[in-house]
């Protein structure tokens, strides 16, 4: 879309009104990329062990991290906390404010603080830090000025300076808000590879979530069973086998012997190639049209396993065997489209 065409425009712009909004927008994720880039070249500069230091201390804390700020620093600390909550480090936000009030009893010795505040001076923090000091908790300071007192409080401080805000103004947080949760992302990205984590730990937290649906769902847990699985001997006329297809409605039958080991399977589309061929059907046993040795998947494997499998041989269901060969259950695509595993 032009900015110059009128007929497309908001009805509170003009042209002119646009094409600033676009140039502020343009100029503000410009800012901003420019003070990550900063903020990567200051960490990575010679000399500078701050951002090493930091991941040592969290690494050996052996109580939570506990995230502080105020402001807009304080939803900042929020999203921090929770980022590294859930990728394997025990963290929660502690609003600065309320920890005057009482809350600086959910801090203890064995914790580490991040306090994060830009100018490193605000008020709440110079009354709390030296009582979590003398805790003996340590303390992590993320300002825009190292020369803060909070900055020189601490056992390890991220000067997360930014040149300028993206505000015109130069007023309201918004470059350096944008360095400080890069940095938290940073630590726990740094963490999280340094404790080994992987995507099974990250889906443990997240079981509500589409990754912890496809690597927590085992196919057990979605499999048909019991007599809800269709399943005949090997001597069992078509006739009669087509009748226990259409009951247990999965479009298929599974075969097996005397022990209940699978021994084939039988499905509509072998239906409707016998068909095409015009054969008598009523004459046929199931040892004589089934296909032998069909492919199987243990309970115990992953429901993603079975939707790998079924993708990879083009097959709308699969049979579900023990470590023994014994049937013991069933899957359709559609089992694990309703558990959302697909």
């Amino acid at each position: 879309m032009s900015v110059t065409d009128a007929k497309t425009l908001p009805k509170a712009f003009d042209a002119e009104t646009a094409r600033r909004a676009l140039a502020l927008g343009c100029d503000t994720l410009q800012i901003e990329a420019d003070a990550l880039l900063v903020l990567k070249e200051r960490f990575s500069r010679p000399g500078d062990d701050s951002f090493i230091n930091a991941v040592g201390l969290l690494l050996n804390c052996s109580g939570r991290v506990v995230v502080s700020g105020i402001g807009k620093s304080g939803h900042i600390a929020r999203k921090i906390a929770a980022t590294l909550a859930s990728t394997g480090t025990p963290a929660l936000f502690v609003h600065a404010a309320e920890a005057l009030h009482g809350d600086l009893g959910m801090i203890t010795d064995n914790d580490a603080v991040i306090a994060i505040s830009y100018s490193g001076e605000a008020a709440e923090f110079i009354s709390i830090i030296p009582i979590i000091k003398r805790m003996g908790a340590k303390l992590i300071a993320i300002t825009g000025n190292p020369q803060s007192r909070l900055a020189q409080l601490a056992d390890v401080h991220l000067n997360a300076h930014v040149d300028k805000e993206a505000c015109p103004l130069n007023l309201a947080p918004t470059a350096s808000t944008t360095a400080t949760l890069a940095l938290g992302d940073a630590l726990a990205v740094a963490l999280l590879d340094a404790r080994g984590f992987r995507e099974e730990d990250f889906a443990r937290s997240h079981p509500g979530g589409a990754l912890g649906r496809r690597l927590l769902t085992h196919v057990r847990d979605v499999m048909r069973s019991g007599e809800a699985v269709p399943a005949v001997k090997a001597d069992v006329p078509l006739p009669t086998a087509l009748l226990e297809i259409t009951k247990k409605g999965m479009a298929m039958t599974a075969i097996v012997d005397d022990r209940h080991h699978v021994i084939g399977i039988f499905t509509d589309g072998d239906l409707r190639r016998l068909i095409e061929a015009a054969q008598d059907l009523s004459k046929l046993k199931m040892a004589d049209v089934m296909h032998a040795n069909p492919r199987t998947i243990n309970p115990d494997q992953l429901a993603v396993e079975a939707v790998e499998l079924m993708e990879q041989h083009r097959i709308n269901q699969l049979l579900v065997a023990n470590a023994d060969g014994m049937l013991v259950g069933a899957l359709h695509i559609h089992d694990l489209t309703r558990a959302k595993v697909i």
